[in-house]
């Protein structure tokens, strides 16, 4: 088949509408009770380790990077959590320490713990997880039910990618800390407010969201979000992975976000679970099951790169002169970077 790869498409679908509701009350009610803690201090207190270029077996067939960081041996073997997106500080802008942020859901339908964001840093291989939540007017909050496909870091502002509904806001200015107004992180199989302790399945962070920016077209899908900083504008990414045909589309909005998006495209490729665009270039990141290897394509000017991928690439990223994923399948989860 021809290459049909990033056709211009209607972005009206994408249209957004900001529907805040009570999540901020919810968030500052607990940031009222909870200690702030940012995100520099967040990485000093980290209690997980990377692997400098572990995991080999995530890069297949493809010539290794020459950098790349596996996930600590528990996270690599778990099989109820699996990595998905991946934004750093780079894209934030302000963030004063060099950091990648991953998300990763939960799979077990039964005992749902909802989606997590990971702090890792690139200097000291050091990470720790913090639980995403919704927290009500009352001071309670939950676990939230989704993939988390992609995520985007703007300011202190996350992007979460909710495959169905659009983009959820979380602010990292209340990555809150439990131990501050408790003696321990409570009971590990619990979630929210019990009898007067507080609960996270034992994470010690929570992060609350802040913010709902809810599509209004139900048929648009929110699968993956990258940011590109070279536009002017600068431009929050998002699109839609396609199992069986090319049709998956991937859209832009202008920073800071008021839910007019700028443009789309069709990218023309299925199976694509991340994307981001960088000095006109598009880069897309497709997958090809557990055991084969992606494809990264990057187009410029009408024209198609195609380039070796690993096994079970996610989301995409830019820092520095590298477009950097995660791998998201047991014994091969791994963050890397290879030049743009």
């Amino acid at each position: 088949m021809a290459d049909t790869g990033m056709t211009p498409t209607d972005p009206a679908p994408f249209r957004l509408l900001q529907d805040t509701g009570t999540l901020a009350e919810g968030a500052a009610k607990l940031a009222g009770e909870l200690r702030a803690t940012p995100v520099k201090q967040v990485l000093a207190d980290a209690n997980r380790t990377a692997v400098r270029r572990g995991a080999p077996a995530a890069f297949g067939s493809m010539p290794k990077p020459s950098v790349w960081y596996a996930f600590d041996r528990g996270d690599q073997e778990t099989a109820d959590w699996f990595p998905q997106g991946l934004t750093c500080g780079a894209d934030s802008g302000t963030l004063p320490v060099s950091v990648f942020l991953a998300t990763w859901y939960y799979r077990p339908e039964q005992g749902e713990r909802g989606i997590r964001v990971t702090f890792l840093s690139p200097s000291t291989l050091k990470y720790r997880h913090a639980l995403l939540v919704e927290a009500a007017p009352d001071g309670s909050y939950r676990p939230i039910d989704i993939h988390a496909g992609g995520v985007a870091c703007y300011g202190d502002l996350l992007y979460v990618a909710d495959t169905s509904r659009g983009l959820r806001v979380f602010d990292l200015g209340k990555i809150l800390d439990l131990s501050s107004a408790q003696p321990d992180l409570g009971d590990g199989q619990r979630v929210g407010r019990h009898g007067g302790r507080l609960h996270a399945f034992g994470y010690r962070y929570v992060i609350p969201q802040t913010d709902f920016w809810r599509v209004a077209d139900k048929g648009a899908r929110f699968s993956f979000v990258g940011l590109d900083r070279s536009t002017t504008p600068h431009t929050l990414i998002s699109g839609e992975y396609a199992a069986d045909h090319p049709r998956g589309r991937v859209v832009r909005w202008n920073l800071d976000l008021d839910g007019e998006p700028r443009d789309a495209y069709v990218m023309g490729h299925e199976k694509i679970q991340g994307a981001v665009s960088r000095d006109g270039r598009w880069y897309l990141s497709q997958s090809n099951g557990s055991r084969n290897n992606g494809t990264l394509y990057v187009y410029e000017d009408g024209k198609v790169d195609r380039r070796p991928w690993p096994i079970g690439p996610e989301d995409l990223t830019v820092r520095g002169t590298k477009v950097w994923s995660l791998t998201e399948y047991q014994g091969k989860r791994v963050v890397f970077g290879v030049r743009l």
